[in-house]
């Protein structure tokens, strides 16, 4: 894959209306030197990108040089707004594209999921850390003729030549942030340096074990070449760009070669480095240690935790999940963002009417409410906003889990632990013993859990739990399955919502699309939802990687069980009647969810049709 896509930029790249491109442009004359604030500054006002007035403003005007900042991170964090409508504030890639286009050279995004790592690390042993950071350039690309650095001093080539005789190769140059170009410098040396004295001989995979609520601190590193664990600043660096990069899922797998990291971002998996089989196990080691793991036994899997906190502070839970495969240890890290519990229920997708729905039935005093969809659907994120929104001073909340995902203070939480017989059914049994009001559990998988939630439920709790069912009249018929009577699951239960995550089209690109009549109409039966105007499009930029989507949404079908549907509820029950009448008692299928996220303008049929069941059903 390509490390990039570069593009000529043009000169003028915040225009939005303006004129500039009419008037005189200033471009710095004077070879190899370092870009000055003021000659930047000046350069911006000969374009008509800025005013005298808002230099002013923001105190800037009288500074001669630079410090130790580049020019344009100075501009940029003083918020400097345009000269032209709408005044919005100059942005530092904004300014790095009219930067490119003012040296006559290609502006690249960078991209760190699209680099060709393997490719890149092979060049730095022969470019410095220290020389790199003298010039501000980073390797992004790399072939058998051609190197491509990316550079924040168009101006300043001297490097040029001696890399070109020193490499043995053509070098092109592209113009990037000056701040991706420090970071991944940092990142790209770091863990080469690491990876080296790995390979050397000097692993370490840490002492001691960490209690359940210890933190393990990240990005406490200067720069490489100072005394570091070379596997300690592996799985330092790794967590850390999982953060950065949005990601959910983390995948360590050996190969017969080398060992692959991958991560799952917007539930689509990209590879992003690969490791020494050597390492790789040393990494996976240092893992497991910290997620207190027997790091000694490989033949079987293993469960951990880890929670840790990011250089800005916040505090992210990873649940690990190791496994025997033929060329040794595979490793899964789910990441579990706090901040997620703290959302409503419209930021998970939620329409005004199926939050009124929802809130309706987690309004009830007891009974039993399922959530149910495949794994990576989103159960476990709606539950803990779900729990958050109903724990109060006022109210005990427990749940049993396997594991528990997601420490939340405000709960009362409690992990399975087969190894000494405390399953979900013996640990309802002791939650119904702790006076609860609400009891969640985790996943309700056989006879003896079903048969204790339903007892809690009969004796005056509501309780919150999970199947893997398709669809929401489905759940019902797996209880069946599972052994439950049917009288029983009369009597407790509220209701079931089923639920799927799909991508969302990038604001920044989306275009305008098109849906044919014949599509829409089978799409959204039995419910006559017209067909909107007008829809949105995938397209793709540098915001969403060229793919078009930047984010996930829920989709959601609710029944909420009325005296209708519970008549229905049979040992040879139907699951088209059943759900036929829920359609007909008010339920909206998951289809017509996402239909309206499409008239929304926040999907696309391309997007949830592999999701959803065929519409021949």
């Amino acid at each position: 894959m390509s490390a990039f896509e570069p593009r000529p930029a043009p000169l003028q790249s915040f225009g939005h209306g303006s004129d500039a491109s009419s008037r005189p442009v200033s471009r710095p004359l004077i070879p190899q030197h370092r870009l000055t604030l003021k000659e930047v500054l000046d350069a911006l006002l000969a374009d008509g990108l800025v005013d005298v007035a808002e230099i002013e403003r923001a105190g800037i005007g009288a500074r001669a040089d630079r410090g130790e900042l580049h020019p344009l991170v100075v501009i940029a964090n003083k918020q400097l707004r345009q000269a032209q409508p709408p005044h919005q504030a100059l942005s530092i890639e904004g300014l790095t594209e009219w930067l490119a286009g003012k040296a006559g050279l290609p502006y690249l995004r960078i991209d760190p999921l699209k680099f060709d790592i393997a490719a890149v690390e092979r060049l730095l042993p022969f470019v410095s850390y220290e020389y790199a950071s003298r010039y501000q350039i980073l390797p992004v690309a790399a072939n058998d003729t051609q190197v491509v650095f990316a550079t924040a001093e168009p101006w300043l080539s001297e490097w040029v030549e001696v890399l070109r005789h020193t490499l043995r190769r053509d070098i092109a140059r592209v113009v990037a942030n000056p701040l991706d170009i420090s970071r991944y410098q940092l990142e790209f040396y770091g863990v080469s340096r690491s990876v080296r004295g790995a390979l050397k001989g000097t692993l370490d995979t840490g002492q001691g074990i960490l209690n359940f609520e210890q933190l393990l601190e990240l990005g406490r590193r200067g720069e490489p070449g100072a005394d570091e664990r070379p596997i300690v600043q592996i799985v330092d660096w790794l967590l850390q760009y999982a953060f950065a990069q949005r990601a959910s899922d983390i995948h360590l797998e050996p190969r017969r070669e080398q060992g692959q990291i991958r991560l799952r971002i917007d539930g689509v998996l990209h590879p992003i480095y690969r490791l020494p089989l050597v390492v790789m196990g040393a990494v996976t080691s240092r893992l497991k240690i910290l997620g207190r793991m027997d790091v000694a036994e490989k033949r079987r899997p293993q469960d951990g935790r880890i929670k840790t906190r990011t250089p800005a502070g916040r505090e992210i839970e990873l649940r690990l999940s190791t496994m025997p495969t033929a060329f040794g240890e595979k490793c899964v890290l789910r990441i579990f963002d706090p901040d997620t519990v703290t959302k409503n229920f419209a930021q998970l997708g939620f329409a005004p009417a199926e939050e009124k729905i929802w809130r309706s039935m987690i309004a009830q005093p007891h009974g039993i409410v399922l959530v149910t969809g495949p794994t990576g659907s989103g159960k476990t994120t709606t539950l803990y906003t779900t729990l958050k929104s109903l724990a109060s001073p006022e109210v005990n909340v427990c749940t049993v889990e396997d594991p528990i995902e997601m420490v939340v203070p405000e709960l009362n939480q409690m992990q399975v632990q087969p190894a000494i017989d405390l399953s979900f059914a013996q640990g309802i049994r002791t939650l119904l013993r702790q006076d609860p009001d609400i009891i969640m559990v985790g996943e309700i998988r056989d006879l003896a859990t079903a048969e204790m939630a339903v007892q809690a439920a009969l004796t005056g709790h509501l309780v919150l739990s999970t199947l893997h069912t398709n669809d929401a009249a489905s759940s019902v018929t797996r209880l069946l399955d599972l052994g439950v009577p049917h009288y029983l699951i009369q009597s407790v239960l509220i209701g079931v919502m089923a639920q799927r995550l799909v991508r969302t089209l990038c604001p920044y690109c989306k275009t305008p699309g098109q849906i044919d009549d014949e599509l829409w109409k089978a799409l959204v039966q039995p419910w006559p939802l017209p067909k909107p105007e007008t829809i949105s499009a995938a397209h793709g930029c540098a915001e969403c990687r060229n793919t078009g989507y930047l984010g996930r949404v829920g989709l959601y079908e609710l029944m909420q069980v009325t005296p209708a549907l519970r008549r229905l509820f049979r040992p040879k029950l139907s699951e088209d009647t059943l759900r036929r009448e829920a359609c007909t008692q008010g339920m909206r299928p998951l289809r017509v969810s996402a239909a309206l996220q499409i008239a929304a303008g926040l999907t696309t049929f391309e997007e949830i049709a592999p999701i959803l069941p065929p519409l021949s059903d």
